[in-house]
Formats: C-alpha cells, structure tokens, sequence
C-alpha cells in the first residue's frame, strides 16, 4: 500500500466512521468531526492502531448497538478506522548516538460490533535511520511477540503464510497487522525501535514521532487518559552536557555527570499533539573525544572485551574546515524522471551556492555516458555557478541506462593532484550495477596506492532499486560516508543535509594501537571527522588494553594533530546494542563483497543477539493462545510448570515481509523502474479512478444514519421525485464517464 492509498484508506474510514451512535445520553461528548482536507494526508505521525474494514455493515457503537441502514457492496482497498486511544507512556534511553524507544499503549475497537470481528492494522513510524526491535501484542486471550529466524528456517513457511502480515508500508512506516479481533476488545501493545541522534554544530537532537490526532482521543464521558513519557541520558562522556530543549514538560528528577533523567506522568483529556523533541549540547570549542571498555555478558557469544572510541568536532565557529574540492556524480538515467532528479539538481546548486570563492567544483551527469561541466575543477564563483545551473538544466535530460565505473574514473583521474585539500566525490544514484565488487576492488587499490590523501567517496542511494550495501562499502573504503532516502519527499532535504554537513575537519585519522591483530575494528577503515558526523569506532579485543590512547591525524592548516584519549570503564551502557547496528551493516557489506559464508554466518549471529533483522535473518510473528486454568486444574497445571492464572495452548508462525532493502535490483535498473514506484497513469484511468471515488463518497453519506433519520421526515412524492431526480443525474454522470473514456481511447 503506497502513502496515497493509505491516506485515500484512512480518509473512507474517517467518513465511515460517522455511523456510530453515541447513544441519547447527554453526558456523552460527541467526537470532533474530522477535518478533510485535501492537503491532509493522513500518515500516522505517531504509533497507531487501525481497523480494516472490508464489510461497511459491521460499523457500530460495540456498546450501543444501533439501527443502521445496510449497505451494500465492500470496501475496496478496505476502509481503515483509527481506533481510539485509552492510554500511553513512552521510555526512552539515550546513550552516545543511539536512542532506544519503547512505547507501550492501549488501543479499543471502539467501531465494530461486538459479535463481529475485524484485522487490525498496527502502523508505528520510525524516527531518523529507525530500525524496529520487536513488538508484542495481549488481546482477547491471545498475544503476539515478533521474534528473529535464521533465513533457513523460514523458508518452508513461505509456502504456505500470507507475506502481507507485517512489512513496511513505506521506509521508516513499520505495519504489522493483527487478524479477527472482536468489536469493543482492547489491544495492549508494546513496540521497540532505535533511531539515531542527529548532530549539528556541536548540538545533538532527535525527534520521536508523539503526534497523535484528534480522533484517536476517547469520545464518551470526559475521563482521563494516563500519557508517561521517561527519558534517560547517557552520553558517556566525561564532560559536563547543557539540554538546550525539551518539548514536552518533563521534570528532571536525576542529574549526574553527562547522565540526565527525567519524568512527564500526567492524567490528560487529549494526547500528546506534538513529536517529542530534545537537544543537548556537550560545551567544547576543539576537538573532543574518548574511549569505553566493557565486558561482555554471560550470555554474549562472543566474549571478547568490547571498545568504543568517539571523537566530536566542537563548535562550528571554532572550527577549521578543509578547502573544498568536489566533484559530484549525478545519475541522470530514464529512471530519474521527474521529482527525483528535479531534488537532485535543486540540492547540488543549492550546495555549490555556498561554496567560498576559494572551494572548487566539477559535475559530471552520467546514463550509459558521461556528460562533464567542465574539463577540469572550476573555482566556485557567482559566474560559474550560475553557468553550472545552466549547464544542468541543458543536460542534464534523462535518459538511456546507468553506467557507474566510467564518470567514477573520471571524477578520481581529476582528483589525484589535490595536495592542499581533502577532495571529495559525491556519487548520486538510483541504480544497481552488474560490475559493482570490481568498482569496490578499483577504489580499493587506488587509494591504498595513495600516498597522501585519496579523493573521498560520498555515496548517495536514491530509493531501493540501487545496491545501498555496495555504496555503503564503495565509501568505507575510501574514507567517505553514505547515506540514502528510500521517500520522495524527504529526498531533498536528506541530500542536502548531506552535502552541507560533509565538511572536513580531521582526515587520515590514525589510532596505532588498532593495528594489532588482537582488534577487529569498525569501520574497515577509520573515516574523516566531519562537521556533521561524528566519528565513532567500535569492535572486540582480546587481551590488555592501555590506559590512555593517542589519536594522530591532519589538521586544514596543513599540520598534524595529536589527541589523547582517556579510557574509561562503561557503566549504565549497553555497548553491545548500541553498536550492533553499525556492525551488523558493516559486516553485511564485507560479506556481500567478499561472498563469504562464514561473515554471512557472523551477520546472523549479531542479528539474533541484538534483535535487529538482517539481510539474513527474518523477523516472524508468534502467536500464543492463552487458555484459562478451569477450577479444579490447578494441581494439574502445576504439574505440567503452569504457575500463572493461564498459559500458552498453542503456537503458530507469520512471516514478516519488506523489512530489509535487499542488494540492488539490477534488472529494475535495466528496466529503468522508477526509485519510488511512480507510475504513470493514463488519463482513462483517472477519468474512471475519480467516478469511483466519486461514487464511494455519495455511498459514504447516504449510509449515514443522520441521512437517514432526515430522510424519515419527508412525505412520498417528494421520495419519488427525489429518486427520479437521482436516476438522471446518474445516467448523465455515466453517460459523461463513458464519453472521457471513448473520446481519450480514440
């Protein structure tokens, strides 16, 4: 279901959801009736609960059953009703770059009847690089925890279960759907997901979607609803932290050298309107840093010790930035028609525009050939940005395939002689590539040829047909950074942060003790300091390790720097988790490139661990039927290890579908296949896609019951009129419908 159909879903089950009666009693408040606005686009903006309804007729008070009028017909794609709110609380612990969240809350199917039953759609959207940890649901003598599989282990399950139980509506929207639950029951949900913290001239910030509408609020009688919201801070730094905002009223209850707590816990008639928001700034005007031990646990399966190393910029103003050098690959395949590119070309100029006079620029738009600006880097000034721009919009027409390898050579050739600066290549693209590993192998052997510094790669993934873990490696090698956006209307705004933030501040960054073989290090390749990306390098050892440790590195003026960190025990910090995710990605690349089964295996064994999916593992859902003990049974539950009230009767397994992005679609790339899934639909079809919608809405109010208690009241000619009037104007309406359609297949 793409965000359109989704928003088009909700908005019918808004307008159905008119036909509940509240009953007579004036204590009872009416809910607010919904706004529809067309701009209005109905993504959930904070975790939500939808029931799916197919069946128009089953839509009823549960508690005061009402006469409705039938309807006839189905909903199709079916109607989704969000469910009202009782109650909600949310944790969450912040350590380094790393934000774990867990909402918990609970959910009424407020609009079925309570003989009828309906599926229920959890959608739960993720912040910034969010990844879902698990889910666990309790309703009507059931529950439902996701849990992680080897990819082996499904894969006789795929035959016979449905892929549609759980997916990702789109990037960062994670679904999972509930099947057959009664009208009036109440869902207890649990969801855990981790995001990252953004930083941003020595400030981090994170933004957690808490933004529930208006008609997730209870209607009834006025009571209030219990919203918690918990934060703990941990940044594992040594140096005192300033929090700068809060959105919410939080009371801070603990306060400890760079650890933070603190509490919101109030009885409220209307949730939460607004995403949770927080920034705190660790004060420092130069580069700053320091590295974590930690054992690891009993049940880990890798008992090598575990280190962390961070290094942190310091503020912008005191800080010295490398002279830009850059050359930006713009893919302008047939497959970038439209928005896409349009963002691409808006973003690359907006960029260049702030180049000083003394930064240097080339662009080279690339399909099955290479279309260079210039011969040569051009200095950034007004004149030759302004010819850039026209440059681009000449040019820079889609068209023909993606060939990666030759602008690349290009782009490096032009680079070599960079001496007095860090250059910089940004590869846009939203293609996968058949030579992919020997492009890998090419970068590799030219900058472990360098001397000095090597150009940087940045890489871009544009939506999900490209190989994201073949740009992920194709910049760890080069010391570069990657990045991606899997939506359209992000697109920009993620690109641009990526560019601007891209600054050089520390680059060859070397830590001796990292070469002995008694570390495995992540990243492969220790990457430059940024000005918006912190450095951060983890991994196991064995043995002792020193006290303190020396970070060497080069400064934009041309001298070396040398900075030493204190090591520190961790405490209060689960190292293993935080930094799972960065492993688990890293090593996806590694075993991608290298085609190896034993890192395979390795990826499988941290995903498992750490409950993130993998590439090679899949998230299933389990259900529990839970059956009471009867009277009498309770000698003989105990007997068979039943100490609780009820337990488990039997289990089943779901698949979850669309949770990890794959390694590419080449032959989508081939087929030049949009990078968001656009088609283009011909004009008879939105004719006729409009009628539909058209009718659907008529059908919407006339099944609406005051409709027809107004209907009640007038006499039977003017009924007659009224239907005789209806019959022609729907005659006419079918007759204009199949003129479009005749006079556009003409």
């Amino acid at each position: 279901m793409d965000p359109t159909e989704f928003s088009k879903s909700v908005e019918s089950g808004l307008k159905l959801a008119k036909r509940i009666y509240l009953g007579k009693d004036r204590s009872l408040s009416p809910p607010k009736p919904p706004s529809f606005d067309k701009s209005e686009s109905y993504q959930p903006t904070a975790p939500m609960i939808y029931a799916v309804i197919s069946d128009p007729a089953i839509v009823d008070n549960p508690d005061v059953p009402s006469y409705q009028p039938h309807v006839h017909g189905r909903c199709d794609p079916p109607a989704l009703i969000p469910l009202q709110m009782n109650e909600i609380q949310m944790n969450l612990d912040c350590y380094f770059n790393t934000v774990f969240v867990t909402v918990a809350g609970s959910w009424r199917v407020h609009c079925v009847m309570g003989s009828r039953s309906c599926d229920c759609r959890l959608v739960v959207p993720l912040g910034e690089q969010g990844s879902i940890l698990g889910v666990d649901i309790d309703v009507a003598g059931r529950s439902y925890s996701t849990q992680l599989m080897r990819m082996e282990d499904t894969q006789d399950k795929e035959k016979s279960t449905k892929l549609e139980d759980g997916k990702f509506l789109r990037p960062q929207i994670f679904s999972l759907k509930v099947p057959k639950v009664d009208g009036g029951s109440v869902l207890s949900v649990k969801i855990r997901w981790r995001q990252q913290l953004l930083y941003n001239e020595g400030q981090f910030s994170i933004a957690v979607p808490f933004s529930f509408p208006d008609y997730v609020n209870p209607s009834g009688k006025m009571f209030a609803s219990s919203e918690k919201i918990q934060l703990n801070v941990n940044t594992g730094m040594a140096k005192g932290v300033i929090f700068k905002t809060i959105s919410h009223a939080l009371k801070e209850t603990r306060r400890q050298m760079g650890r933070f707590a603190f509490l919101y816990d109030a009885q409220v008639l209307q949730f939460s309107s607004a995403d949770f928001n927080f920034t705190f700034e660790v004060p420092s005007s130069s580069i700053f840093g320091g590295l974590i031990l930690q054992s690891p646990s009993l049940d880990d399966l890798d008992q090598r010790e575990m280190f962390c190393l961070y290094l942190y910029p310091g503020k912008a103003e005191n800080t010295k930035i490398f002279r830009k050098e850059v050359v930006f690959l713009v893919d302008i395949s047939e497959s970038m028609h439209g928005k896409p590119l349009e963002s691409v070309q808006t973003t690359v100029l907006a960029a260049i525009s702030k180049f000083t006079s003394a930064d240097s620029f080339n662009i080279i738009a690339f399909n099955g050939e290479s279309h260079l600006f210039s011969s040569s880097l051009e200095p950034a000034t007004v004149e030759t940005i302004e010819r850039a721009s026209r440059w681009m919009t000449e040019i820079c027409v889609v068209n023909g395939g993606t060939n990666i390898l030759d602008p690349l050579n290009q782009a490096m050739e032009m680079l070599s002689g960079a001496s007095c600066s860090c250059p910089q290549i940004f590869l846009i693209t939203d293609g996968a590539v058949d030579e992919e590993r020997n492009i890998c192998d090419m970068v590799k052997t030219q900058v472990e040829s360098k001397k000095f510094i090597s150009p940087r790669i940045f890489t871009f993934g544009v939506g999900s047909n490209c190989n994201h873990y073949f740009l992920q490696m194709l910049a760890s090698i080069s010391r570069g950074r990657y990045h991606g956006a899997f939506v359209a209307d992000i697109l920009a705004t993620q690109l641009h942060r990526f560019i601007t933030t891209s600054s050089a501040i520390l680059t060859n960054i070397a830590i001796d003790i990292f070469d002995d073989d008694a570390f495995e290090v992540f990243p492969f390749y220790v990457p430059d300091l940024l000005s918006g990306y912190p450095v951060v390098v983890s991994g196991r050892y064995e043995g002792s390790f020193p006290d303190s440790v020396r970070v060497k590195g080069f400064l934009p003026d041309k001298t070396n720097i040398d900075i030493d960190l204190k090591v520190q025990q961790a405490k209060d910090i689960p190292l293993d988790k935080v930094l799972a995710k960065q492993q688990i990605d890293l090593i996806t690349s590694q075993a991608w490139l290298s085609e190896s089964k034993e890192l395979q295996e390795k990826v499988v064994t941290a995903s498992m661990q750490s409950g993130i999916v993998s590439e090679h593992t899949r998230m299933v859902l389990l259900r529990t039927d839970i059956e009471k003990i009867r009277p009498g049974k309770e000698k003989e539950a105990k007997k068979l290890g039943k100490k609780s009230k009820s337990f488990a009767k039997d289990n089943q397994v779901l698949l979850l579908s669309g949770l990890t992005i794959g390694f590419g679609n080449i032959a989508a790339t081939n087929d030049n296949i949009p990078p968001f899934g656009e088609t283009n639909q011909p004009e008879s079809d939105n004719v006729l896609a409009k009628t539909v919608r058209n009718i659907g809405g008529l059908c919407d109010c006339c099944c609406c019951f005051c409709c027809i208690r107004g209907c009640s009241k007038i006499n039977d000619q003017c009924a007659i009129a009224l239907t005789q009037l209806c019959t022609a104007l729907s005659c006419f309406g079918c007759l204009s419908c199949c003129m479009e359609l005749c006079g556009n297949a003409d």
